[in-house]
C-alpha cells in the first residue's frame, strides 16, 4: 500500500509540474508579445487557458482523492496541502498570462510610442522568480525556496516605478493615456506573478520545513 500511495504522490507531482510548464510558456509568450507586437503570440496565450483550467480541476481531485483515501500524516500531508495550494497560484498566473496578452492585443492597435517602464526586465525577472520556486518544489529545497522570498522586494520596486514614471506620463502626455494605461496594468500583472511565485516558495518552505512563512519574517537558520 506504501509503494501504490508513493506512486500516487509522484503523479501529483508530475502533473503539477506538467501544468507549471504550461503556464511558464503562456507568460513567456505574452511578455514575447509585448517586445515583439506578435498578435499570434498573444492568440497561443489564450489558447492554452481551458487546458491550464483543466489541469487545475484534475490536481485538484487528484489530491483530494488521496486526503479522502488515504489519510497521509506529517510530510506527505504537508506535501499534498502545499500542491493544492501551488496548484491554484499557478492557474492564476494563467490568468495573469492571458490578461498581459489582452493588453498586447489592445496595443497593437494604438501607435507605437516610447514608455518609461522597462516590461522586458521586469518580465525576466518576475520570470526567474516563478522558474526557482518550480526548482525548490522539484528539489524539495527549502534554502531555495527563501531565496525566491528576497527577490519579491526588487519586482514590488520596480512595479511602484513604473506606477510613478506612468502615471507623470499620463499628466504630461495625455494623448499617450490609453499605451500607458495598458504598460501599468502588464506591469501589474507581472507583479502578480511574482507574488504567486512567492506563494509557491512559501509553500515549498511549509512542506518541507513544517512552518508556516506567510505574513511573518524569515528565520535565518534552517533545519
Amino acid at each position: 500500500m506504501r509503494i501504490k500511495f508513493q506512486q500516487s504522490l509522484d503523479e501529483l507531482k508530475e502533473r503539477l509540474l506538467v501544468m507549471a510548464g504550461l503556464v511558464e510558456q503562456a507568460i513567456q509568450r505574452a511578455t514575447e508579445a509585448y517586445t515583439s507586437r506578435d498578435e499570434s503570440l498573444c492568440e497561443l496565450v489564450k489558447m492554452s487557458e481551458p487546458a491550464i483550467n483543466r489541469m487545475e480541476r484534475e490536481i485538484d481531485q487528484l489530491a483530494l482523492d488521496l486526503l479522502a483515501m488515504e489519510q497521509p500524516m506529517a510530510v506527505d500531508l504537508r506535501f499534498i496541502l502545499s500542491v493544492i495550494r501551488i496548484n491554484v497560484d499557478l492557474e492564476r498566473m494563467g490568468d495573469q498570462a492571458v490578461n498581459i496578452a489582452g493588453r498586447v492585443l489592445d496595443l497593437g492597435k494604438q501607435a507605437n510610442v516610447d514608455l518609461p517602464v522597462d516590461i522586458p526586465r521586469l518580465a525576466l525577472l518576475s520570470a526567474a522568480m516563478v522558474r526557482k520556486a518550480l526548482q525548490a518544489f522539484i528539489e524539495g529545497d527549502a534554502e531555495m525556496a527563501q531565496s525566491v522570498l528576497m527577490l519579491d522586494d526588487q519586482v514590488d520596486d520596480m512595479n511602484r516605478d513604473a506606477f510613478r514614471a506612468l502615471g507623470d506620463l499620463i499628466k504630461d502626455k495625455p494623448e499617450l493615456a490609453p499605451q500607458a494605461l495598458n504598460a501599468l496594468i502588464i506591469s501589474r500583472n507581472l507583479e502578480r506573478v511574482g507574488d504567486h511565485a512567492t506563494n509557491i516558495a512559501e509553500d515549498v518552505i511549509f512542506w518541507v520545513r513544517g512552518r508556516d512563512v506567510r505574513h511573518h519574517s524569515l528565520p535565518d537558520d534552517g533545519d
